[in-house]
């Protein structure tokens, strides 16, 4: 099977490029992803890909079409090299792509990583602190679920950066520190402002972001903070501490039918949106009530409230998540049939259950 060795530039300095890297331009064809990185210079021979930067839209597309032409000149040559900045293990799309690809199998040589050196200038133990890296590229998409201290990699542009800005929902952003050209005699570290993050600084390909706290952000961040305030009053306010399951019901009914009446003066365009978010957010504020209760007695817990409405709405519609890609969508009749008959076995299996 052709074969694809890759290696790593390193952080930027040409004397944390390995020997193993040397060999290997020597005994197999070598191409390099990009010449923006310093220790591509001692590579000046190697043909790179960065004309396919400016031919594609977006940059996965640009990986994708890396991957393709390393995979077909691997078929033809049998074995080629393949050099990325710093570490082939490191936040490098192309290595993953590479990867998942039958055609070639492939090598990786260990490499030195800026985040070797991002650790010592930092002083922080990344297993000791729990660190996250992440890729700066796919920042805004991956922020929901993101939360303690992050290393962020690859913030080469101000367009990452403005990304990544905007993407935190919090009242209270963190300061961020600037990691640039680690090793290099033109290294930085500074903080700037989270606010700031696009428009106080220079980014280049050596560029990465030291966040030692990310608080939470958007819906989850939202609904944890929410619930911090349920459980606070349950434990310091005298009403509050002695509500019961039962004790709530009129309120809970009270504030559903809020809901409902503020969806219908919305329809006949007589409410407001302010009304409706309003009366959601007293009805949310019950059930998690209901929740922090559940959670004191150690009977349940919202987390059983989440995970149980997830897996039965999974259940209901395999149509999403168990069909075949090649079936067609049943219609809507079919749908509502497929969710009682779902609905019914769920029932029986319950009741059975019970016996």
């Amino acid at each position: 099977m052709s074969e694809i060795v890759i290696g790593g530039l390193g952080p930027g300095s040409k004397d944390l490029v390995s020997d193993a890297v040397h060999r290997l331009t020597k005994s197999h064809t070598t191409f390099l992803r990009t010449r923006k990185h310093p220790s591509a210079d001692a590579f000046a021979d190697l043909d790179s890909f960065d004309h396919l930067y400016e031919s594609h839209q977006s940059v996965l597309e640009v990986y994708e079409a890396i991957t393709e032409q390393l995979v077909l000149e691997a078929i033809e040559r049998g074995t080629i090299g393949y050099l990325v900045p710093g570490s082939p293990l490191i936040a490098e799309r192309t290595v993953d792509l590479l990867r998942q690809r039958k055609e070639v199998s492939i090598k990786v040589l260990p490499s030195v990583s800026f985040i070797d050196l991002a650790w010592e200038r930092l002083h922080v133990d990344p297993v000791d602190r729990g660190v996250t890296i992440v890729d700066g590229q796919s920042f805004e998409t991956e922020v929901a679920r993101l939360s303690g201290p992050l290393l962020v990699a690859q913030c080469d542009n101000r367009f990452v950066l403005s990304d990544i800005k905007l993407s935190l929902e919090v009242e209270n952003p963190p300061k961020v520190t600037v990691l640039q050209r680690l090793g290099l005699d033109d290294e930085a570290i500074f903080e700037v402002e989270w606010e700031n993050l696009d428009r106080e600084f220079e980014p280049d390909p050596l560029t990465s972001l030291w966040i030692p706290e990310l608080p939470l952000s958007g819906p989850v961040g939202s609904i944890l903070e929410l619930y911090a305030l349920v459980r606070r009053l349950r434990k310091e306010c005298p009403w509050d501490r002695d509500q019961t399951p039962s004790s709530l019901i009129p309120g809970l009914l009270e504030e559903a039918n809020e809901v409902v009446e503020a969806i219908e003066l919305i329809e006949s365009d007589e409410g407001s949106l302010d009304d409706l978010i309003e009366e959601l957010g007293d009805l949310l504020f019950h059930i998690m009530m209901q929740g922090a209760i559940g959670e004191e007695g150690q009977t349940f817990g919202m987390a059983d409230v989440a995970h149980g409405i997830r897996d039965k709405m999974i259940r209901r519609h395999p149509h999403i998540f168990a069909r075949d890609p090649d079936a067609p969508m049943p219609s809507k009749e079919q749908l509502a049939e497929q969710w009682a008959a779902i609905k019914a076995a769920e029932g029986a299996e319950a009741k059975n259950s019970r016996k």
